[in-house]
């Protein structure tokens, strides 16, 4: 039985927690996940965990959050004017938009806090500066 390297395609069940035991993710009820190593499509902490795995094997992994999704970064917090915000939507804490981009891109954020005169929005990803656990098992070595 070969062990999972770089650049082979795996397919693999995960389920993904924070500190408190929350469960963010999980393909336990769907499909696994079939990934090629190496592409940057998972963060860097998970393709390290797999890589040295072999079929059959699972492991669980706590992922600093460098390793995963970063730290929380100020400077993607931003305050924009109650104005800005289109009439038809109503702001509130937790509510997801989409800022449109100049050059035709959308970023996704969060309202994270709303005044008179302002609402915040934050564009850090919602596990950003989390240490992650996964359970990891491997199903199969595809290529």
């Amino acid at each position: 039985m070969a062990t999972i390297k770089e650049g082979d395609t795996v397919k693999v069940h995960y389920t993904g927690t924070i500190a408190d035991g929350t469960v963010f993710d999980s393909s336990r009820e769907r499909e696994p996940l079939e990934v090629t190593l190496g592409e940057g499509k998972l963060i860097p902490g998970f393709e390290k965990a797999v890589v040295g795995m072999n079929v059959g094997d699972t492991s669980k992994v706590t992922i600093p959050s460098e390793e995963a999704y970063g730290e929380k970064r100020e400077d993607m917090v931003i305050d924009v004017d109650r104005g800005q915000i289109p009439p038809d939507i109503k702001p509130e804490v937790g509510q997801q938009l989409q800022i449109q981009q100049k050059d035709g891109g959308a970023i996704p954020v969060v309202i994270t806090e709303i005044t008179d005169e302002t609402v915040q929005l934050d564009a850090n990803h919602p596990l950003a500066g989390q240490e992650l656990t996964f359970e990891i098992e491997v199903v199969e070595v595809v290529g």
